[in-house]
């Protein structure tokens, strides 16, 4: 199966353009107007990771997905919180694996779509999962960041 950031890093990897062909929109990572993740003043105690504020529109998670080999696999997740809508502040959440000063995470946003309150992280296709991903337009509210 291949994961939205799976096709993310492909599509970032290997952008070109083709003159015969119309352009697709862009993809991109970041802060949307709506939705966003504060990764400037990241904390760590142990392997829990705290951000200074995250804001979803509507309930959610913030969810982790490693990096293997260099990239992101977004077929997996190593950590996850529950948000619930609006501001969130100071923002704690545990990586179910050791984590090293540096290492590498996507740290994004993922849609309780079925507001049941459990992360359902259960592919619906070749590139979503039930509580999909959360986007503002082609821009995934999400972040390649190092562990404090």
């Amino acid at each position: 199966m291949k994961s939205l950031i799976a096709v993310f890093a492909v599509l970032v990897l290997n952008s070109v353009s083709h003159a015969q062909e119309p352009a697709a929109p862009a993809l991109s990572m970041g802060n949307g107007e709506k939705n966003w993740i504060q990764t400037d003043g990241a904390t760590r105690d142990g392997k829990v990771l705290s951000y200074p504020e995250v804001q979803i529109d509507g309930n959610g998670w913030l969810v982790m997905h490693p990096f293997e080999s260099g990239a992101p696999n977004g077929d997996k997740y190593v950590a996850a919180t529950y948000l619930e809508s609006g501001t969130n502040k100071d923002v704690e959440i545990e990586v179910h694996k050791g984590v090293e000063s540096g290492e590498m995470f996507i740290v994004m946003l993922h849609r309780d779509l079925n507001e049941n309150g459990v992360l359902d992280f259960v592919f619906i296709d070749d590139t979503n999962v039930m509580d999909r991903a959360v986007f503002e337009g082609t821009r995934m509210i999400g972040h390649a960041v190092p562990a404090p």
